[in-house]
């Protein structure tokens, strides 16, 4: 939150700053805003990295009957391998991960992993425990730390020390460290276009145009209009950052739904209105409240309807309809914002709720779009349990379909 206040006061002073011919103390301003989110964000997906990654269970003290004992106490996968690369014993969880038969194989054939199996040559004869990091184990190829220590020779076994082989599941950890590199560098690229366009026409607005009051007042508009679409993608980013901090927190308020549609087409009349389009809205009169909270669902609806409104064709129909429906999970309503437009590709669908994506860019950024909506929208449905889906048809236009949890008192009436 301090954060965004200090973001929020320094895009002021930029503001103030272009509007009094202060051009090199408003890109200085502009520039502190656009390190102090990135900075911020980063150190975000720092913190979900470090919560994402285990910490690795303690192995169970040399001697190797006491360790036959222990391994089914560890969480994490581990084995027990004799001198001679023969699988001794193994947890549950290692079964899960290679397979029931583990138990009296050979390691080699058990893993065939370069890395594992090196980290074990080298085990066998280090005073301390061997750790790797290896990707492409199990069934689902995830990212293991794997942890190879000296357990001592038992009495009955005679081709050498016998060895305990940890495997820490690290999958989410590198996942979320993949997620916090990606958005900085998408971050950075769609900040750096409008704040390289404000540092261009302030250059130029010091220099040749300095007494050039018509050129003055067309570099003044696209500035504003530059200015403008950063503080649109500020704006989405904080919103973004605030719903996932909250995504484990799940809403409590019951909620009428009919009055926010309501006041989303007052709020985009003129837009609708200036495109000749109009909004359908058919809901159901039983329709029952959900849970939910109210500003969030405002926020994808508008969300929705924007989308439509930008990529649907002039003159067509946006229609909005709510109902009551019955899921695997439970009865919930169901809210479809659909339009009438090109559609969208098979191969587009699956990628829509990505950070940044875009189907065509340059389309997208003349639009107003920040690449953030669709993210914002799926990450608000999965903090209220809800179901989010797109359906499209190529020439005929899309569908955007998500569905709320009923309140508790409309759930025990449903069911009387």
């Amino acid at each position: 939150m301090r954060t965004a206040v200090v973001a929020a006061v320094l895009l002021a002073l930029a503001v103030a700053a272009i509007a009094a011919g202060h051009g090199a103390y408003a890109a200085a301003a502009v520039a502190t805003v656009v390190i102090i989110l990135i900075y911020a964000r980063s150190m975000m997906f720092k913190s979900q990295a470090a919560r994402a990654a285990p910490t690795l269970t303690t192995p169970p003290p040399a001697g190797s009957a006491r360790a036959l004992v222990g391994v089914d106490a560890l969480g994490d996968p581990a084995l027990i391998v004799g001198g001679d690369l023969r699988v001794v014993a193994a947890n549950a969880a290692a079964r899960r991960l290679f397979g029931e038969r583990v138990v009296a194989d050979d390691l080699r054939l058990v893993l065939r992993h370069p890395a594992v199996l090196d980290a074990v040559r080298v085990a066998a004869s280090a005073a301390a425990p061997v750790e790797r990091e290896v990707t492409g184990l199990g069934s689902d190829n995830g990212a293991y730390r794997v942890r190879v220590a000296a357990l001592g020779r038992d009495s009955d076994d005679h081709a050498g020390e016998r060895l305990l082989v940890t495997f820490l599941d690290i999958t989410q950890a590198r996942l979320t460290e993949r997620m916090r590199v990606d958005f900085i560098a998408n971050a950075s690229h769609e900040l750096r276009t409008p704040v390289t366009t404000l540092l261009g026409f302030i250059e130029t607005l010091q220099g040749p145009a300095a007494e050039d009051e018509p050129a003055r007042k067309r570099f003044l508009e696209i500035m504003h209009r530059e200015a403008a679409r950063m503080s649109r993608l500020i704006d989405d980013l904080l919103s973004l950052s605030r719903i996932e901090l909250d995504k484990h927190v799940r809403p409590q308020a019951a909620l009428d739904v009919r009055p926010l549609i309501a006041d989303v087409g007052r709020t985009l009349a003129m837009r609708l209105e200036a495109d000749q389009r109009r909004l359908n809205v058919r809901v159901a009169p039983d329709l029952p409240n959900v849970i939910a909270d109210r500003d969030q669902v405002l926020q994808v609806l508008h969300n929705l309807v924007s989308n439509a409104l930008k990529y649907g064709r002039s003159g067509t129909a946006i229609t909005v309809d709510a109902e009551r429906v019955d899921t695997a999970t439970g009865p919930m309503v169901r809210i479809t914002v659909g339009d009438q437009g090109d559609g969208i590709a098979p191969e587009h669908l699956p990628r829509l709720t990505e950070r940044f994506y875009r189907i065509d860019t340059s389309r997208s950024r003349s639009m107003g779009g920040t690449g953030l909506g669709l993210a914002i929208v799926k990450h608000i449905i999965e903090r209220h349990r809800g179901s989010f889906e797109i359906v499209s048809k190529q020439g005929e236009g899309s569908q955007v379909l998500f569905s709320l949890p009923l309140a508790p008192t409309e759930t025990t009436v449903t069911r009387v």
